[in-house]
């Protein structure tokens, strides 16, 4: 706009507005759209320290506006819209830098072009405490939301942070909290009390939020009327940072699933009601097999998205009032509770156990788990759910051990085999101090000779009141315990000085120790067998230690670095039991195998099912390694070895495991 249209828009103005010059305090017409001032009489122009009209009505009032002073204006806007409002306030403004303080009264005004201006009536206030006018300053600028009602509720002044909240310049407080209980005991406390500080749930224009509602009973300076102050605070992001620490501390971050906390508050919540209705709750421990397997030979990752995808299963199968839980690892446990459980389980069972072990596809791999489920029940099982927990998870262990992929119910015999388990876990923690661990070896065989060429190191335990404990029984507990790797380490140093003591005889033998998993994966292992050597004067190009298949999967290299090293100790590496896992021949030529032992399953076959071990034997002859047949226990099964050009075997047709004074009569 021109110079010229500015002053004859003024003209205009002021034919409009020529009443209002002969007023005596300042009056201004504010227009809120544009932050300049529209046109003002002459005692205003005094109160801004304008020269003249034109010049205070071309300066800009949005330029170094606040936030809160702009939203405030905004809100003004829209009350003299909706309901004609008018407002009284002390407000400074800030002419040339210099602060004026006025009481000013403002109502809606009308422009030309119909838009909403701010009608503006001052009084230049007399002398006023600098605490007073830093206090107004504050109340309008804070994000605090200050209101006062009257005692029955209605608002009778709000600053714009609290002018800004609420939906209708009209709500009343009662309006604005969610929960009529909550308002109440609020009303309550104050009545009581006089003040009270609670963080309720409340109505904005920003939909419904958390404040934190201070409160406290005064007067209306204006009607000395009983009024109530209220100050809020949005906690909101307080709230949902707790709502999530409460979410964390009760689910399973993985899954999303409730964690063993949740589960165990949930029982004992309903554990009463139960009681007193006669209702069943079945708790069902759920562990999967073969997981460990997807996490060595996938990775951590695909084990994690396996789980979600099986909590997801799990969540899809069972009653929207069933909790299904992730109580860690690879174990699940599901929560049902009604009038007859036994029934909804059998129903869900078979659904369950085929929905589990439905293959899934994780990083383009097909994957398959299995579950072994075990079930309690409330209240024939426990009465109580730790109890009924570890029952669950006996029955589970019950149902592995039958082959997995099963469903145990909790039965009071398994309680005695565990007890019978932890004895014997106690006894085996002293057997070693005690001498009660003995070694004896089976002969391994030239077969063209028949001379007994080496042997294999067996450990038995010979228990002071049961007798001779079968190591199919105490090998799985050391190695659940931790225990084997010093098993071991007491089984290696024996056999190297039993080779030494033969060797001294006259009789240079080649002797195999088995290693067992924990073993391979001990830090000290290597320092063991260099220490065992050492201290015997034993030949380690006449030790041989025994692996299996299954002990390289996932290792990678691991494995293939730590055998190079008991290689270069000069110990021979032998795989056992080789066609009863994987199977893999690549593992023949990436590890330093030098022998290999068929399983006796394969020996003791029938002629038919005998193709893949002689594919084997062929295999091994083209690779240069040792073959060592095992469990030959007949002389028809002897002249297959021989006829298939093994070098040796091993069995029961020469002689079972022996103690070490016996094995050397047979020698001699």
């Amino acid at each position: 706009m021109s110079r010229t249209e500015v002053a004859m828009n003024l003209e205009e103005r002021n034919r409009q507005y020529a009443a209002l010059d002969l007023v005596t305090e300042p009056v201004w017409i504010f227009d809120i759209d544009c932050r300049r001032i529209h046109w003002a009489n002459r005692a205003a122009l005094a109160v801004w320290s304008a020269p003249d009209l034109s010049e205070l009505c071309g300066r800009d009032m949005g330029t170094g506006m606040s936030e809160s002073v702009a939203r405030r204006l905004a809100q003004y806007q829209s009350d003299f819209e909706s309901c004609g409002a008018s407002f009284n306030e002390q407000w400074t403004h800030y002419p040339g830098g210099k602060p004026v303080a006025l009481n000013v009264r403002f109502s809606g005004h009308r422009l030309p072009d119909h838009r909403m201006a701010m009608f503006c009536e001052g009084r230049v206030s007399g002398l006023i405490e600098p605490e007073s006018l830093r206090s107004v300053e504050a109340l309008l600028h804070t994000a605090v939301m200050i209101s006062l009602f009257s005692a029955d509720g209605q608002a009778l002044y709000r600053n714009p942070a609290a002018r800004d909240s609420v939906r209708s310049p009209t709500e009343t407080l009662k309006d604005r909290i969610v929960d009529g209980t909550a308002y109440a005991a609020l009303v309550r406390a104050l009545d009581e009390a006089g003040s009270v500080t609670r963080t309720l749930q409340v109505s904005t224009a920003n939909g419904e939020r958390w404040h934190e509602v201070s409160g406290r009973r005064c007067t209306d300076a204006v009607t000395g009327q009983s009024a109530l102050l209220i100050s809020e605070a949005d906690v909101s992001a307080i709230k949902r940072t707790e709502a999530q620490a409460r979410f964390l501390s009760m689910h399973d971050s993985l899954t999303g699933l409730a964690n063993r906390t949740h589960l165990m508050q949930r029982f004992e919540s309903i554990v009463a009601s139960m009681r007193a209705v006669g209702e069943q709750a079945a708790l069902i421990f759920i562990d999967l097999d073969q997981f460990k397997d997807v996490n060595d030979t996938l990775g951590h990752a695909a084990g994690d998205l396996l789980l979600v995808e099986t909590a997801q299963r799990l969540r899809r199968l069972v009653r929207s009032e069933d909790l299904v839980a992730r109580l860690g690892g690879d174990e699940f446990l599901i929560l049902m509770v009604g009038e007859n459980v036994r029934y909804e389980l059998e129903r869900i069972k078979t659904r369950l156990m085929l929905s589990v072990s439905e293959p899934m596809m994780i990083d383009n791999h097909e994957v398959r788990v299995t579950p072994s489920i075990g079930v309690s029940f409330f209240p024939d099982d426990g009465h109580d759910v730790q109890t009924l927990l570890r029952n669950a998870d006996l029955a589970m262990y019950t149902a592995k051990a039958r082959g997995r992929n099963e469903v145990a119910y909790y039965d009071p015999v398994m309680t005695e085999a565990v007890k019978n388990r932890t004895a014997l876990e106690a006894d085996l923690r002293h057997a070693l101090d005690r001498g009660e661990f003995v070694v004896f070896y089976q002969p391994i065989v030239d077969v063209a000779t028949g001379v007994i060429v080496g042997a294999e190191a067996l450990v038995r335990w010979r228990h002071p009141e049961r007798g001779f404990v079968s190591p199919d029984v105490f090998i799985p507990t050391c190695e659940s315990t931790g225990m084997v790797h010093d098993l071991g380490r007491f089984v290696f140093r024996t056999a190297v000085a039993q080779q030494v003591a033969w060797r001294v005889a006259g009789h240079n033998l080649r002797v195999s120790v088995n290693l067992s998993p924990r073993q391979l994966l001990h830090a000290e292992l290597l320092a063991d067998l260099t220490q065992a050597l050492g201290d015997a004067q034993g030949d380690a190009c006449q030790m041989q230690v025994e692996i299996t298949e299954s002990m390289l999967v996932g290792r990678g290299e691991t494995a293939l670095e730590l055998l190079h090293e008991i290689q270069a100790l000069g110990i021979g590496i032998a795989l056992d039991d080789f066609g009863t896992g994987y199977s893999n021949l690549g593992y023949l030529q990436r590890y330093p195998i030098g022998t290999l032992k068929i399983d006796k399953s394969f020996v003791q076959c029938a002629e038919a099912n005998r193709p893949l071990a002689e594919m084997i034997v062929a295999m091994c002859r083209l690779m240069r390694l040792k073959v060592v047949a095992e469990g030959v226990e007949t002389e028809e099964q002897l002249a297959w070895v021989r006829q298939h050009g093994i070098e040796f075997c091993q069995g029961y047709l020469f002689a079972k495991p022996l103690p070490a004074d016996e094995f050397a009569a047979l020698l001699r």
